[in-house]
């Protein structure tokens, strides 16, 4: 018996509930990091993705939601996961600690609360490798792996400091044929793809995670001519993955929508300022989870914020935020938790969704603490559940979907719902 007749008739790899049979062949998720459906849809109808409407015609191409907050961190853990932040713990980019009761971020490993889909393989005997843009989500995704020669690690953003012992890969430039980009370009996200379609060339993994940064998505609207080069460039790199016998799904970590008034300028209700203004400085903390160190395009501005309070007034301050312009959703913590799938020690006492009629309108804490100038273009954000809508797109026929569909069953769809191969 070969090596792959021998995994193709492995046991199911049961990971935190769900069981995942093993691929029918080499299994690539891409998680297009703000991927509206707009986006593609638009260069679809104007002739620029050849190579994606031959894997939709020979496939599926559907919608689905995303977690919220619709933020970069919950959502790439809940993909590999396979599990809302409520299992993972991953629930947003920024928290107050409960422990410490410091502001920090959650990039650090320890905040990971469930195995990835990733470890479970890796350990039943399959080939690993998982690309990302940015430094931020390579700890977290590749928490749990072991680099012993079966698994790889790495960011496009850091791709020239990958070792063996920490990437399980060196050299990563040269066999990418690129060099590191800058942070903020479309080139990023483009050194994802370049490096899949190598990696599954010559590793040949089981399993293959590419996750994209969304600069393109906070800076052009679906149809401009600078998204629409995105996803021609994007194009190119699928028709590679597709000839080369990949099950390629495709889902986006959230959308994304304009938050700008008619003039241009960004629709903000500053939260923690009409706080303030009407409990007083001490009472309350407004916690934006959208916060990490690339704010130049969105500035910390998003559509989901948590707020804590000092004292017994929860019910008084949420009804005060209830009444603020362009507030759709204010609940306590337990009912955010439970509606949201959440971890309620991670979150504070009250749980706020900005859109408006328009769902443009986006929170802020203070004026003065949000720095605008990177702001080059009209602001487009996410976070709220106007960006909850995202493609779930398979080159292979398939059948019983889950219902609801969500971007967290892409593994689950690549793994147990293949038709044919």
């Amino acid at each position: 018996m070969t090596a792959n007749s021998m995994k193709s008739s492995s046991k199911p790899v049961a990971v935190n509930g769900r069981k995942y049979d093993w691929p029918k062949a080499p299994l690539v998720v891409i998680c297009c990091d703000g991927s509206e459906p707009e986006y593609m849809e638009i260069a679809l109808a104007e002739g620029l993705m050849p190579n994606l409407k031959r894997m939709i015609a020979k496939g599926e191409n559907a919608r689905g939601l995303c977690v919220i907050p619709s933020f970069t961190n919950p959502n790439n853990l809940s993909i590999v996961t396979g599990a809302p932040p409520a299992v993972h713990g991953i629930c947003g980019n920024y928290l107050i600690d409960p422990v410490t009761g410091l502001e920090t971020m959650m990039n650090d490993p320890k905040w990971l609360r469930a195995p990835t889909i990733f470890e479970k393989f890796q350990q039943a005997g399959a080939k690993i490798a998982v690309v990302t843009a940015k430094e931020k989500l390579r700890l977290l995704l590749g928490k749990g792996l072991a680099f012993n020669g079966t698994a790889i690690c790495f960011s496009s953003e850091r791709a020239d400091k990958a070792t063996l012992k920490e990437n399980g890969i060196e050299g990563v430039c040269e066999t990418v044929g690129m060099t590191v980009p800058e942070v903020y370009s479309a080139e990023l996200s483009e050194f994802v793809f370049a490096a899949g379609v190598k990696l599954l060339a010559s590793m040949k993994p089981d399993v293959m995670y590419l996750s994209t940064t969304d600069y393109v998505q906070h800076k052009y609207a679906p149809g401009s001519k600078g998204a629409n080069n995105f996803y021609k460039m994007m194009d190119g790199y699928l028709g590679q993955l597709d000839t080369q016998g990949a099950i390629v799904v495709i889902v986006a970590d959230h959308g994304m929508k304009p938050k700008h008034l008619a003039n241009g300028e960004p629709d903000v209700i500053y939260l923690q300022d009409a706080l303030n203004k009407k409990f007083g400085s001490r009472t309350t903390k407004v916690i934006l989870p959208i916060t990490d160190p690339y704010v130049q395009h969105h500035g910390a501005l998003g559509s989901f914020a948590t707020v804590y309070v000092k004292g017994p007034a929860i019910a008084e301050i949420a009804n005060f935020i209830s009444k603020q312009p362009g507030i759709d959703v204010v609940l306590d913590r337990a009912q955010g938790c439970a509606r949201f799938e959440l971890p309620e020690d991670r979150m504070g006492d009250i749980i706020v969704i900005s859109g408006g009629t328009t769902g443009s309108k986006v929170i802020g804490t203070s004026r003065e603490k949000h720095d605008l100038s990177g702001l080059n273009e009209p602001l487009r954000s996410h976070g709220g559940l106007t960006e909850q809508t995202v493609p779930v797109i398979v080159n292979r026929r398939v059948q019983n979907l889950p219902k609801p569909l969500r971007n967290f069953d892409a593994f689950y769809v690549g793994c147990n719902c293949i038709s044919e191969t």
